[in-house]
């Protein structure tokens, strides 16, 4: 476990939570003295509304206003890069990121780029920023990645499709502005994958070994809230206080990761994404019960995850292995709620694919900071797994 002070990464992002809280991003804007701004948002928010509703409470402050929309999910540098050039155009002094972790992360690229030069590819691994940047203000249309509170831009290369966890100094955004009336219009497939990819940075990151007690406080608390709320938003889309829970939910496990590292599932899970485009929140839900039942075999693992199923769940065993092994099978259940099928083979990864699913997972900068070694054969073992379910 890492002995890093916890007052050394204190939360740097101001929570603005709340119902219709997304009408004062004008009033933040304000208070920055920003006059130039580029929002970041992708078609579909553009399509339902969102973004013309955020550009108003700008304007409304006196700022010119500039939208990029063209952000894809799972962006790559090309993302970075045009939305660079907008950048460059309008000259900005803040950043308004409307949406998933997409936007988010394109944003904190573009801002990177602007103010410290060079390819995102310099930027990957540790903060490697020497300049400031740009302030931002993130507004989460999910409830999942986390990236509203994180240093970090996960951002893959355009040409070798790598995801590349991209740092700066002082990447954390200025607010994150937590509306969960935005979630409302988001369908139930993309609710149930940033749902569930909560869920896995809540497991992981209590666990890794760069946790502190400071991530471990997060994870817990973002693990109590989403392991309640997720079903309830499942069943009931329209159930406004179980959505808001969700959003923090998953801001809390951004700090989480923030304060630790995530592990084999996220490991496994980018391959899944980049060779099978399976979305990115489910294929982490995927591989999590077979990464649980193996990091569980780890006594620190074992009490942690177990310490978890009885915070969450007060008839949880008290035999810790059960416990423990307990997680495996919420995260099972919470697929079935969503209807989506554990078995890899019914994602279209076929047994002749797990090789070089290994091999890539491998490589993965998140496989190191897990609580048990994994390699390639332990990686093809849990794909193994994963493709029975």
């Amino acid at each position: 476990m890492t002995t890093t002070s916890e007052s050394e990464r204190a939360p740097a992002t101001r929570l603005v939570f709340g119902p219709g809280v997304r009408r004062t991003i004008g009033e933040l804007a304000r208070e920055l003295g920003a006059r130039r701004v580029l929002l970041v948002t992708d078609p579909g928010l553009v399509q339902v509304g969102h973004a013309r509703e955020i550009e108003g409470s700008l304007r409304s402050a006196g700022c010119e206003v500039k939208r990029f929309a063209g952000v894809r999910a799972n962006p790559t540098t090309r993302d970075v890069e045009e939305c660079l050039a907008q950048a460059r155009a309008l000259g900005p002094d803040l950043f308004v990121a409307l949406g998933g972790g997409s936007p988010i992360d394109v944003a904190k690229g573009a801002n990177m780029l602007l103010t410290n030069g060079g390819r995102m590819q310099d930027y990957r691994g540790r903060a490697r920023t020497t300049k400031p940047l740009l302030p931002l203000v993130a507004v989460p249309t999910t409830a999942g990645t986390g990236s509203e509170v994180q240093t970090f831009a996960l951002i893959a290369d355009e040409e070798t499709h790598q995801k590349m966890a991209c740092g700066a100094a002082d990447g954390a955004a200025f607010a994150a502005v937590l509306d969960p009336e935005l979630t409302l219009t988001l369908p139930p497939f993309p609710t149930a994958c940033s749902g569930l990819d909560a869920i896995g940075h809540a497991l992981e990151s209590a666990v890794t070994t760069e946790r502190t007690k400071l991530s471990g406080f997060y994870a817990r608390g973002a693990w109590q809230l989403a392991a309640r709320a997720l079903p309830i938003v499942l069943a009931k889309p329209a159930d406004l206080e179980a959505r808001g829970d969700m959003q923090l939910g998953a801001a809390w496990a951004g700090l989480a990761i923030e304060n630790s590292m995530l592990g084999a599932a996220h490991a496994m899970a980018n391959p899944l994404t980049t060779r099978h485009a399976i979305e990115h929140g489910l294929a982490v839900a995927l591989a999590l019960p077979h990464v649980v039942r193996f990091n569980a075999e780890e006594p620190g693992a074992r009490a942690i995850y177990a310490t978890l199923a009885r915070a969450a769940d007060r008839g949880a065993s008290e035999d810790e292995r059960e416990a423990a092994l307990s997680l495996a099978e919420k995260v099972r259940a919470l697929l079935a709620a969503a209807g989506l099928d554990a078995r890899l083979t019914e994602h279209g990864v076929r047994p002749e694919d797990i090789p070089a699913l290994a091999a890539e997972a491998a490589q993965q900068w998140t496989a190191q900071f897990n609580p048990r070694r994994v390699g390639v054969p332990e990686l093809r073992g849990l794909y193994e797994a994963a493709l029975a379910g």
